[in-house]
This record gives structure tokens, sequence and C-alpha cells, in this order.
């Protein structure tokens, strides 16, 4: 990804983020109708970042099977291990963005 569309991504999601971060303690119309769009962008990026993980360990995993096949068995269990870690992490994503959307 170009430096420059991440930082396109970054300045968008501030001018969405700035409304809310505006509010008072009562909070606001505007708060209340962003909320569970951003919780929803941030589910997104979550899934789509964990997917680019587990496909990269999982490409990175069949390469050096392919040049090494006698390592298989160790390159399968550290690919698991590593994609069971990415998933935690997206999921506890997810849980954080379900919660700041019920709220």
């Amino acid at each position: 990804m170009s430096k420059w569309v991440m930082i396109a991504t970054f300045f968008g999601l501030g001018l969405l983020c700035t409304p809310l971060m505006a509010q008072d303690g009562a909070g606001g119309a505007v708060a209340g109708a962003l909320v569970p769009g951003i919780a929803g962008i941030g589910a997104g990026l979550a899934i789509m970042g964990a997917g680019m993980g587990i496909g990269r360990i999982g490409g990175s995993a069949c390469e050096s099977i392919a040049r090494q096949p006698d390592m298989a068995a160790k390159v399968q269990t550290a690919g698991i291990i590593f994609a069971a870690l990415i998933e935690g992490a997206a999921f506890f994503a997810l849980l954080v963005c379900f919660l700041v959307a019920r709220s």
C-alpha cells in the first residue's frame, strides 16, 4: 500500500472522528449518528488486516515448504500458531468495535 493512500485514509478517518471528539459530555445527534458507522469501518479494517496477515503467512509457508520440503511439519506448526495469534487480535478488535457501536 502506498504511503499516500495510508495518509489519505488516516486523514479521512480523522475527519469522521472530529465531530465525536468535539461533543460535550451529554453527546449529541451527530455523535449518535456517526458512532455505528465508524465502528463498522473499524470492524471492516480489522477483518481486512487479519485476512491480509493470514494470507501472507500462508504464502510464505508455501514458499518455504517448496524450498525445504523436509521442514514442512515445523513450518506448518509455526504458521498455525501465528494465524491463531492474528485471529485472536482480530476478534479482540471486532469486540471493541461492537462495544463502541452499542454504547
